[in-house]
């Protein structure tokens, strides 16, 4: 057990207390020891429970690892056939708005503007005055054709 003037030590130590040689010596010792159990105490249960596994961990492992493959299989065949579809769309006064089925994903405006948003997923609205243009840069995810 740790004792009230081993615990002293240690406080002192964390505080960069001086002290002297022998308590330096018992409290670099006591602080390794206490390093060394918490290291005990800790990493053990993340082995014991990877060791306690039996013949059914097997079947699981093997179980996630067809579901895990067939899941990349399908997810890397859909995305090859996936792209992204961009256009910019211009036009004069504040608002522009994104052809059906595009979403706008940045704006810009004229007259050196630099604060927009973006309303409804697909217009784009500068917010200063007397703006002379506006664009929107509008995109989507379009399947490719084979």
């Amino acid at each position: 057990m740790i004792s009230k003037e081993d615990w002293k030590c240690i406080i002192q130590r964390v505080r960069n207390q001086p002290l002297r040689k022998t308590q330096e010596d018992l409290c670099t010792k006591m602080m390794k020891i206490i390093i060394v159990l918490l290291l005990a105490v800790l990493i053990p249960p993340q082995y014991t429970r990877a060791q306690s596994c039996t013949q059914s961990c097997t079947v699981d492992n093997v179980i996630n690892l067809m579901v895990k493959s067939s899941a990349e299989a399908i997810v890397s065949s859909i995305l090859s056939k996936v792209d992204m579809i961009c256009t910019n769309v211009s036009a004069r006064g504040a608002d522009v708005s994104c052809p059906s089925g595009y979403k706008a994903t940045s704006c810009a405006c004229g007259m050196a503007c630099g604060s927009w948003d973006i309303r409804g997923n697909s217009d784009c609205h500068c917010q200063c005055r007397n703006i002379d243009w506006t664009s929107a840069r509008c995109c989507k995810i379009g399947l490719l054709s084979e």
